[in-house]
């Protein structure tokens, strides 16, 4: 049992032992007969002079070389047909690695050890490449959400988070292009929301219909996807050549089963010029986070919309209580933007003085209304408490973020250059130039309509009384309200 036992293991550590130990055993096996041979007969003829052997020892002798080179044969055989297996096996592998054709010139005429050998250095080298992929892909993720996440934090609005989406993953992919657009479905199309990387500047009206290409692809496959090829008229324009560029790497942007857009990286600026299945899986969820947020951004617009119209009805409210000062609202919010175009001030500066200019009186109404419309000057009591109507309307606005950009001018419409305003008391450069604005309009439409006190001023006369008040309010407005025409 014992020697049995001893017979297994002594098998199995041959088995299991290298290629190397195994070949100097077969070796010795091989060789040992031939060379204990030699030497006798050495011996002989060293001692004799001659060499004695018998024609039985010869013939057993004989036998026994012939067993142990068989024997030896085999061995050697049966190691060399394991590293073939080996070979082949490897060859196997690498046809998942390797184009059919490079794999035809790799195994060409070379023999087993050699294929062994570059099979081995191949499937490294391509270990090592997927390694550097993973640590770029391992990069490229935190430097996407870290630029992304410093978005969120400082975004000032929807158009800049979408910006910042666009130009971190351009530059993360390698991209030449960042483009992002979004659903119009009143018109079964999308249009250009933003871009990065192209030389279109400003923003062109790229529109495209559902049914054009590559978007029909995308909206089909609702899923990230890599366009090879456009076969499409409408890119042939310049236009469109500055913005698509093969490959798109490209993604939807589902939410609620409901896409809103698509985002897309056109080109591609380093020697690889293919996008990898990891790139497509970080923008799969880049769009979705980014269609999350371009939906609560449509929610909330849809509340501040509601919670300004509520507030401009109140405004209304309030203006309609005085039928000396009936329309005010709306005649001061469109002189503040005559003045506005006339000094070519910014779209948005002038959506903020007209929106601000419907709102800049809410605040009266938490003002007593026997103070709101008393037929005579007021006394100092009833002036301090009206002058409190600047702060009321800014509390009831600052809470709507998109309304903030409002407050200077609902607080500050009656401030004066030389200080004697309220509520502040600002003077000079305190007073910002689209609140100087609203300060000429406001007093313009006050002078220019009637008062149970007094008759209203025609337009001349009025812009004359803005110039005797060259001390408190900004003569330069003045004039350009003056250039305006059609005052009356």
């Amino acid at each position: 049992m014992k020697r049995e036992f001893l017979k297994r293991a002594k098998m199995k550590s041959i088995e299991d032992a290298s290629i190397l130990r195994k070949f100097t055993v077969f070796f010795l096996l091989m060789s040992i007969i031939p060379v204990v041979t030699l030497y006798y007969l050495y011996w002989q003829v060293k001692e004799s002079g001659n060499v004695g052997i018998t024609e039985a020892n010869f013939s057993m002798t004989l036998g026994l070389i012939i067993v142990g080179a068989v024997t030896g044969y085999w061995a050697m055989r049966s190691v060399l047909k394991k590293l073939i297996a080996i070979t082949k096996s490897s060859q196997k592998t690498l046809e998942i690695f390797l184009e059919p054709d490079k794999l035809k010139n790799f195994t060409g005429e070379q023999n087993e050890i050699s294929v062994l050998a570059q099979s081995f250095t191949e499937i490294t080298t391509r270990l090592e490449d997927n390694i550097r992929k993973l640590e770029l892909a391992k990069r490229t993720l935190h430097s996407v959400l870290s630029k992304v996440g410093q978005g969120i934090s400082s975004m000032q609005s929807i158009d800049t988070f979408l910006d910042l989406i666009v130009e971190t993953v351009a530059d993360a992919f390698s991209g030449r292009v960042g483009i992002l657009m979004l659903t119009d479905k009143s018109e079964n199309e999308m249009y250009l929301k933003t871009i990065y990387g192209s030389r279109l500047i400003p923003l062109p009206n790229i529109r495209m219909k559902f049914s054009d290409e590559p978007l029909n692809s995308i909206l089909r496959s609702r899923k990230a996807l890599v366009v090879e090829k456009i076969e499409n008229s409408v890119v042939k324009s310049n236009k469109f050549n500055l913005v698509f560029e093969t490959p798109m790497l490209c993604a939807p942007l589902i939410l609620h089963d409901e896409v809103l857009g698509i985002i897309a990286v056109c080109g591609k600026k380093s020697d690889d010029k293919k996008f990898q299945d990891d790139e497509m899986n970080l923008l799969s969820n880049l769009a979705f986070q980014t269609a999350v947020a371009v939906e609560n951004s449509k929610l909330n617009k849809d509340v501040e919309k509601t919670y300004f119209e509520t507030i401009s009805a109140l405004a209304l409210a309030v203006d309609a209580k005085d039928k000396y000062s009936r329309g005010h609202l709306d005649r001061v919010a469109s002189y503040c933007v005559k003045i506005a175009e006339k000094l070519k001030l910014s779209q948005d500066d002038i959506t903020v003085l007209r929106d601000a200019a419907r709102l800049h009186d809410v605040g009266k109404i938490g003002i007593p209304d026997e103070i709101l419309m008393k037929p005579a000057p007021l006394s100092d009591k009833e002036m301090e408490m009206m002058k409190k109507h600047a702060e009321i309307g800014e509390s009831i606005i600052k809470p709507v973020h998109s309304l903030r950009s409002l407050c200077d001018i609902v607080r500050h419409h009656h401030e004066k250059l030389d200080g004697s305003g309220y509520p502040d008391g600002l003077q000079g450069d305190q007073i910002a130039l689209l609140v100087r604005i609203s300060v000429v309009a406001d007093i313009f439409d006050a002078l220019t309509t009637d008062r149970p006190y007094r008759k209203r001023y025609p337009a001349q006369e009025a812009l004359n009384q803005l110039r005797a008040m060259k001390d408190k309010i900004d003569q330069d407005i003045v004039e350009a309200l003056s250039q305006t025409g059609n005052l009356e």
